[in-house]
């Protein structure tokens, strides 16, 4: 059995919204992540995967529970020197290929920033070289390290924003929603970029998504959140050939498919969190219904799943 990785355990991100109001956009969740493996989060906007993605690395402090990475919680109570340590070893692709780079700075400088701060290079020329090797390792040309963010198309930006990432040679990447903003074709070629840098380095992936489709090729476990909770998680393909929770089977009947006698006979399932008639003294948790593939449900709910 692969390694763990990460331990995420009871995770809860709650924000205060004027005096009474409390969002609860990460609300008790639990899962694992394994070294080399691609776990993929899906849900509808808001349900709180990307906060899930941020507190992971801290940029929220949570608001309750645990994040054990390489069995050291990331949220403890640590020195500058530990944190550094720890942003070494864990970096984010983030959502907007736009904003999350800085237009006054030029390319070398923005990818170079992380080597800077790690002390990762002895000089200037060892610095410039290493900076040309991850832009032709993210399928642009050297030549680009002299331009600035504005001279490029969102595609590549993205990919910039990729190299900045891989610069300090991290071992695990939050990629959170990172081709949202990307044409279709482009989509595909980042995408497909990751997987061969995680199959070169060894990488393990936190992938956020909305895309269905890219997920479930991409990812080799998926996790399903609902208003901050995770309401399913299992391998890739059992979670798509034999979705158990309402929701997950309302999310996958809206994916549409290239063929109009499919589309034109396609049931849609709506999900209503009222259905469930939960009783008061039941008790709803994640459940194992078969190896590896978790729901959550009451214990009424799970004897009604074919196992």
């Amino acid at each position: 059995m692969a390694e763990k990785l990460l331990e995420i355990k009871n995770l809860k991100q709650y924000f205060n919204v004027g005096k009474k109001n409390e969002v609860r956009a990460v609300d008790d969740i639990t899962f694992d992540i394994y070294k080399g493996e691609t776990l993929g989060i899906v849900g509808e906007s808001g349900c709180g995967k990307s906060t899930t993605g941020r507190t992971i690395i801290r940029l929220y402090d949570a608001t309750g529970g645990e994040v054990i990475y390489d069995g050291i919680d990331v949220h403890a109570k640590k020195t500058k020197t530990e944190l550094k340590a720890f942003n070494r070893k864990m970096q984010m692709i983030f959502q907007d290929p736009y904003a999350s780079l800085n237009p006054r700075m030029k390319v070398l400088d923005i990818i170079a920033e992380g080597l800077d701060i790690h002390g990762l290079v002895k000089n200037t020329k060892e610095r410039t070289a290493r900076v040309h090797e991850l832009l032709e390792t993210v399928g642009l040309n050297r030549e680009h390290a002299n331009r600035y963010p504005h001279e490029f198309s969102g595609g590549q930006r993205q990919r910039l924003g990729i190299a900045r990432a891989l610069a300090v040679e991290p071992e695990f990447i939050i990629a959170d929603e990172p081709i949202s903003a990307l044409d279709v074709s482009i989509q595909a070629q980042v995408v497909n970029l990751l997987k061969e840098l995680q199959e070169e380095r060894g990488l393990t992936y936190l992938f956020i998504a909305h895309d269905l489709s890219m997920v479930k090729y991409i990812s080799d476990r998926i996790g399903v959140m609902h208003f901050g909770k995770l309401v399913e998680i299992g391998p890739a393909e059992t979670l798509y050939t034999a979705p158990l929770h309402p929701y997950t089977q309302s999310l996958l009947s809206a994916i549409p498919l290239p063929d109009p006698d499919y589309e034109r006979n396609r049931v849609r399932k709506s999900y209503n969190p009222t259905s469930h008639n939960y009783r008061e003294d039941e008790e709803v948790t994640m459940r194992e219904v078969t190896p590896g593939h978790f729901v959550l449900c009451s214990q009424r709910e799970f004897d009604s799943f074919p196992k």
